[in-house]
């Protein structure tokens, strides 16, 4: 086995030591890096935004509880998928949890099989989320290098405006409009008006996420 894990990082908030040990020598045994936390409090301390990772809490908790744990990553804009584990009475509250964007919960005793299952789906989730950062951070960097006059120009270009309308809209001449063009193709790496919408639109929908 590798020394290194492959499958990515659980996070694991309960406040019953009992349970944090038998998750993290559930999940290591599956080769999954566990990073077990007795608090919401000291998670969020220590909790790495870069990191692919997904997060198993307890609903019911000292201090702050697992709905207020939520709360704090949704104001955080955190993509971290979260599952939850609850009591039988706790069932309601851990479907309010799911209204706000948890992936599910589980009621313990919770069996082996199906925590696995959902740790593999939001770890996928958490890929996929990273992927798209990762595109979308690719893109901003192309973008920041258009001049303000570019940027203005690539924005009509997507609206899509011929050459003569943006010359007309920008007071500038057909000549000046072509050059712009020419420098935004190569400022974005773009070979076609294709791919020049893509890292436009890409950021555009982004931006509205």
């Amino acid at each position: 086995m590798s020394l290194i894990p492959k499958k990515g990082t659980v996070y694991v908030v309960d406040d019953d030591e009992a349970v944090r040990d038998s998750l993290q020598w559930l999940l290591e045994g599956k080769d999954y890096r566990v990073k077990c936390f007795d608090s919401s409090e000291s998670f969020l301390a220590r909790f790495d935004p870069r990191e692919v990772a997904c997060l198993i809490a307890d609903i019911r908790m000292e201090g702050m509880s697992g709905l207020e744990l939520q709360d704090r990553l949704l104001e955080r804009k955190s993509p971290l998928p979260i599952v939850f584990i609850t009591g039988h009475g706790d069932v309601p509250m851990a479907v309010t949890t799911m209204k706000k964007g948890a992936m599910d919960f589980i009621e313990k005793p919770f069996k082996e099989a199906e925590l696995l299952g959902l740790v593999e789906r939001m770890l996928e989730q958490a890929r996929n989320a990273f992927s798209h950062h990762q595109e979308q951070a690719s893109r901003d960097a192309l973008l920041s290098r258009l001049t303000t006059r570019e940027a203005q120009v690539l924005e009509r270009i997507v609206a899509g405006r011929l050459n003569k309308q943006i010359a007309d809209d920008l007071g500038i001449s057909i000549k000046t409009v072509e050059a712009h063009r020419a420098n935004i193709m190569e400022k974005l790496n773009a070979n076609t008006v294709a791919d020049l919408l893509k890292i436009a639109l890409g950021a555009g929908q982004a931006a509205k996420a």
